[in-house]
């Protein structure tokens, strides 16, 4: 099928300039409406994916910090908890579990010298702790 005449969006004209200057207080002199606007800049990027990524560290940051610190506590607590075993004269199988879970714990680094060297004594000390209390086995003759 074959369709002769033309294009509907070809017909729509714009008003001219006279009748646009005719129907309200607002209007445009030829001079002006005849120059060509400058081409617009191009949006500059800030550091592209460098940048995602330097502000995605900066985030994980505190959040490094935060988890350094829980696990700092929870070495303590199994500390603690090995203590008052001891004073009470009985030490579980479990206080040395917990023990040796906190210390795989305590490998990561928090990014903060401070908290990561106290965060090294604690694990020194969890480690001497486990040695004193782990069956010994005869020395061979």
């Amino acid at each position: 099928m074959r369709i002769f005449g033309s294009n509907a969006t070809a017909q729509v004209t714009t008003p001219s300039a006279a009748k646009r200057a005719s129907a309200g207080g607002f209007s445009v002199s030829e001079e002006q409406a005849a120059s060509t606007p400058a081409p617009a800049a191009a949006l500059r990027t800030v550091g592209g994916i460098d940048a995602l990524i330097a502000l995605q560290g900066e985030d994980e940051r505190p959040a490094k910090r935060r988890r350094a610190f829980k696990r700092g506590q929870f070495a303590l607590d199994a500390l603690d908890e090995l203590k008052i075993s001891v004073l009470a004269g009985a030490v579980e199988p479990s206080t040395l579990m917990r023990l040796r879970s906190a210390t795989a714990n305590l490998v990561d680094a928090s990014g903060d010298i401070g908290l990561d060297n106290v965060l090294a004594e604690i694990e020194l000390r969890v480690e001497v702790e486990i040695a004193k209390m782990a069956p010994r086995k005869p020395p061979t003759t």
